[in-house]
């Protein structure tokens, strides 16, 4: 694989940017801060994305620290490169929520699916992971990081069982324990007793819900609501009709200024008094002598009172003479006579008087009462029978109103119990429908015990085969364990051959093998003694760790027949001169795929060009 060219829409420093590469060895030359980490991490996030984090470390992670700083809406960019005779156009959108992955063919000019299967075909097999730690070597970043040694030794065993990198020995193991674990969950080592429990529980299910208190009584409670409704539509129908009754009937007694057959029974016996009374009345202010004696005294007395006069007058001497009185005495005898005589007719006119207003009084008030219930005032003997006959009506009218009143409260009360029993119905059936949904519940859990002794019956069929099989699959377990164990623990052997030959050359013979254990610690082959990275200059630990990264991606990348081109970020700062020339001129014959080369050092190009040997130089 060759890079061809990159463009950088958005990222850290970078605003609408390109750079294009060459095959062989591409030297990219810029001072301190002029982006080349920035390059170098673009290059990796097209290739693998980057993800932003969550909470407080999303402010110092490695999205926050590469969004764009001018336009940050175009945090995206693409990477051509050839793979295989094909070239490859990769863009990446990274702004958050908008994360695009596109992936075109330019030869065949389709659009291809960047699935995983996809891109580690295209990238040798390398996951970030093994990126970082082998080809992708930043600033003073030779050794390898956490979670190489794991990944080499997934590789080489894969590798030493198989031939094959594609084969993991790690997902055998797991899928054989998955496995386990399915077939152990349908084991059941207690299946006898539990199938007897269960079959305890459906007996006593099956009791219970033969119960009285489960029999369906919801249509007999419902009929005799209904029957109970109708009662109470046929009572409510006749105290309408009742009240209706009632109140026109009090209306009437009201319009007559009546309430109780009390009343009426009082009207009566008032009207027969005053019908009597202005009986005599009118009697008595008719009779004639009343007439006679309201005058006579005043005439008898006037009578007297002219002759007291003539006697006083003109009989004085004969009365001397003849009656031997005092005409004094005999006028005063006639005047006094003469005075209780008027006395005598003023008190018959008064008692005229008195007879005329109380039959007037009287009068008025039969004319009252017979225009009141009979429309008219003539007082007469038909007219109060006609009252009679009005009050006895009106007296029937109150008897039936009181007996409709009667009967609407007997209804009341009936209806009252029928709204009890509605009530008592309502919550009969409401029990009813309680008792069948928890029936309903008893027989679904009847079902489902029966359900679970059939499966059970099932089981106790083949305990026996599952437990062969779990046998079975515990001897593969451990027979691939044993020998995944023996394949890791010499896993260094498959490194040392390839580190040692990569060692030789870039120290210039220097050291001409070295050895790595189990963890990725290596050490260096003197003639006479092992030598510890502790004992060697800055510059020879970083040519180690060189070696080792190449050697490991060398061992990941297996035969492919195209190499990830090798990139560099500032990785020989601790080189000196001579140390620096052997190694460049080492990895431009050593290495037959594209490398590049961030410095912020001239010297790199300049022993190149001193050297004769050719690179692409670009400046930033």
């Amino acid at each position: 694989m060759k890079f061809l060219e990159l463009q950088i829409n958005g990222f850290g420093k970078f605003h609408d940017y390109s750079i294009s590469f060459e095959d062989g060895l591409n030297v990219i030359y810029g001072k301190n801060e002029t982006g080349k980490s920035t390059i170098h991490t673009f290059i990796r996030s097209i290739l693998f994305g980057i993800q932003s984090q969550r909470g407080r470390s999303s402010n110092n992670d490695l999205y926050s620290k590469y969004e764009p700083w001018e336009n940050s809406g175009l945090y995206q960019g693409s990477l051509r490169l050839e793979h295989e005779g094909t070239v490859y156009h990769i863009e990446r959108c990274f702004q958050r929520k908008q994360e695009e992955f596109r992936i075109t063919d330019e030869t065949a000019g389709t659009e291809v699916e960047p699935s995983k299967a996809f891109m580690e075909r295209l990238l040798n097999g390398l996951t970030e992971t093994t990126y970082n730690n082998t080809i992708s070597i930043g600033q003073l970043k030779s050794a390898t990081e956490e979670g190489m040694v794991s990944e080499l030794k997934h590789y080489i065993t894969n590798m030493n069982t198989s031939g094959s990198m594609e084969l993991s020995v790690t997902k055998s193991c797991n899928y054989l324990k998955n496995k386990r674990a399915e077939i152990s969950a349908r084991l059941v080592p207690d299946a006898a007793r539990s199938y007897t429990t269960i079959l305890g529980e459906i007996k006593a299910l099956e009791k219970e819900i033969s119960g009285p208190e489960y029999e369906n009584q919801i249509i007999t409670y419902q009929r005799q609501q209904q029957d109970v409704q109708t009662q109470m539509e046929q009572i409510q129908t006749e105290k309408d009709q009742l009240l209706l009754q009632t109140s026109k009937g009090r209306e009437v007694l009201s319009q007559n200024h009546l309430s109780t057959a009390e009343d009426i029974k009082n009207c009566q016996q008032n009207i027969q008094s005053l019908f009597l009374k202005y009986g005599r009345l009118e009697d008595a202010a008719g009779q004639t002598w009343r007439k006679v004696l309201s005058t006579l005294p005043f005439i008898l007395a006037s009578i007297l009172f002219i002759t007291a006069g003539l006697s006083l007058v003109r009989g004085a001497e004969f009365i001397r003479t003849y009656l031997h009185v005092s005409p004094l005495l005999i006028f005063g005898i006639l005047a006094g006579i003469a005075v209780l005589l008027c006395m005598a007719g003023i008190l018959v006119i008064l008692k005229n008087s008195r007879i005329k207003r109380d039959l007037a009084s009287t009068k008025q008030a039969l004319e009252e009462i017979f225009t009141r219930y009979l429309d008219h005032s003539d007082i007469t003997q038909e007219n109060l029978q006609l009252f009679y006959k009005k009050m006895a009506e009106l007296e029937l009218l109150c008897n039936t109103v009181i007996q409709s009143e009667d009967t609407l409260s007997k209804l009341d009360g009936d209806f009252s119990y029928l709204q009890t029993r509605q009530t008592d119905y309502s919550q009969a059936i409401e029990n009813q429908q309680k008792s069948q949904w928890e029936l309903e519940k008893k027989l679904e859990r009847l079902s489902n015990y029966k359900t679970r002794a059939e499966s059970l019956r099932s089981i106790l069929a083949e305990n026996e085969r599952i437990s062969q099989e779990l046998s079975a699959i515990d001897l593969a377990l451990e027979t691939l364990n044993t020998l995944s164990v023996s394949v890791r623990n010499s896993f260094g052997l498959y490194l040392n051959q390839t580190a040692s030959e990569l060692i030789r050359g870039i120290t210039g013979g220097v050291y001409t093998s070295m050895g790595i254990d189990e963890n990725l610690n290596p050490f260096l082959n003197a003639k006479n003694k092992l030598v510890s990275l502790e004992q060697v200059s800055g510059g020879t630990t970083d040519q180690v760790y060189l070696a080792l990264r190449l050697a490991a991606a060398k061992l990941i990348q297996g035969d492919c027949l195209e190499r990830m081109p090798l990139i560099f970020d500032d990785s020989f700062v601790l080189y000196d001169d001579e140390r620096l020339k052997n190694t460049l001129k080492w990895l431009s014959d050593a290495y037959d795929g594209q490398i590049l080369l961030f410095t912020c050092h001239q010297r790199e190009a300049q022993m190149l060009t001193a050297s004769q040997l050719s690179y692409h130089l670009i400046t930033l």
